[in-house]
């Protein structure tokens, strides 16, 4: 969420970085609800001052003996005065608060302008885009001869976009979870979690899911529940409504979790396969921090996500996303892209954002500082560290082999726990 104090005394330059990311939001009806809530709490405060004052004055007049009933029916007419005026302050205030759940983070002053995904810059690439003899498999033709996924199968339990990983396609899935769940933890300090699926919709709109996508959610009516589309979603609310000590910060956390997505607006996308799925599995790298050190954690961070591809000898490239592309929830964004020799393209197995404060200010995660013990917003981070799926059809794409088998070198090999898939 935005700080409406600082959309007041920025509403120009707030309207052009909307612009940005292609965000139309009425800035000037959210500057009104703002002054009329504002307004309406001025009134009612004095009315109920007033209100106060007259009921002392009741009691006064009780005990010196005199008729007070015109004072009480004035008490009265105050406290129904009172009473609509809340009512009143209450609608408006919703309407205020459902708008500034609607505003998209503004991008960081470093953000590069364009209008969507071609306007996006390269950074830098790791490694070389792999040579073969012979014409590489696609990862579909790689599974179906190796029986590591059954699509059929998979869709006659749960539809389709639910994939049914078998034999040593599911110990290759285990493998990278736990390599990346260990790799993490001892290399970079990652505190370990294993959080719940189902969350509230509180922890979705902290985080940004809710309201704006909804229709993109899985949802229980019953509990009126949600589940998780991203490890990112309970791992950032472990703090809300919390105070947490700048001695504390930064706090690194890194979770396994299965991940759920309607991908109700990807029609015409590529679907096929694990290219575009409605569950699938990830870990997760989450960060809290403060505001000064935040954009130097957001390149840690990065790397850290990267060095995973690096471990698995994966020709890959950073994409600094433009204004926008950007998500909703994120001011920076770095996307990890790796090449599919099969598919012959990239694809993104990551994405590593800075949120600044945007959902510290919807879940009210706060930090206490050292030096003054003021309370603030702390900054979030998060990056994928990274998604499964298409994590898999580079590694089996990459390292096939002529024969039709998936042969490891021994770094790789060290690092799954796997040598050969034939």
């Amino acid at each position: 969420m935005i700080s409406l104090r600082k959309l007041r005394k920025t509403a120009k330059s707030f309207k052009e970085k909307l612009a940005l990311k292609n965000d139309d939001t009425n800035v000037d009806q959210i500057l009104l609800l703002d002054k009329k809530t504002r307004e309406l709490k001025t009134k009612s405060n004095d009315l109920r001052a007033q209100r106060n004052s007259a009921s002392e004055a009741i009691g006064d007049a009780k005990k010196a003996g005199n008729d007070a009933s015109d004072a009480i029916n004035k008490t009265r007419e105050m406290g129904d005065r009172l009473k609509e005026l809340e009512q009143t302050l209450q609608e408006v205030d919703h309407q205020l608060n459902s708008l500034l759940f609607q505003i998209p983070n503004l991008p960081h002053e470093s953000v590069p302008k364009g209008s969507d995904e071609l306007d996006n810059i390269e950074v830098r690439s790791w490694g070389e885009k792999p040579l073969f003899s012979f014409n590489p498999k696609t990862h579909l033709d790689l599974g179906d001869a190796l029986e590591l996924f059954d699509f059929q199968r998979g869709a006659k339990i749960s539809g389709s976009g639910f994939p049914l990983y078998t034999g040593q396609g599911a110990k290759l899935e285990r493998a990278l979870i736990n390599g990346m769940l260990h790799h993490h933890e001892y290399a970079f300090g990652f505190k370990e979690l294993f959080p719940p699926v189902l969350v509230r919709k509180e922890s979705m709109e902290t985080t940004g899911q809710l309201p704006k996508f909804k229709e993109d959610m899985y949802h229980t009516e019953v509990d009126n529940l949600y589940l998780a589309p991203t490890a990112e979603v309970p791992v950032t609310n472990v703090h809300r409504d919390e105070i947490i000590d700048e001695s504390e910060l930064p706090i690194y956390y890194v979770a396994y979790s299965p991940c759920f997505r309607r991908e109700s607006g990807s029609y015409g996308k590529d679907t096929r396969g694990l290219l575009r799925v409605h569950q699938f599995n990830k870990v997760e790298l989450v960060k809290f921090t403060t505001p000064k050190s935040s954009y130097d954690e957001l390149e840690t961070l990065t790397a850290q996500a990267e060095s995973i591809l690096q471990k698995l000898g994966l020709h890959y490239r950073v994409v600094e996303l433009c204004a926008g592309d950007l998500s909703f929830a994120a001011a920076k964004c770095y996307d990890l892209e790796i090449w599919a020799p099969g598919e012959e393209k990239w694809l993104e197995v990551s994405s590593c954002s800075n949120f600044e404060s945007f959902q510290a200010r919807r879940g009210n995660i706060r930090y206490r500082r050292s030096e003054d013990n003021k309370v603030e917003f702390l900054h979030t981070l998060n990056g994928s560290g990274v998604a499964t799926p298409r994590l898999m059809v580079a590694l089996i794409e990459t390292y096939q082999t002529e024969k039709g088998t998936v042969f490891f070198p021994d770094d790789v090999a060290e690092f799954l726990g796997i040598q050969e898939i034939s």
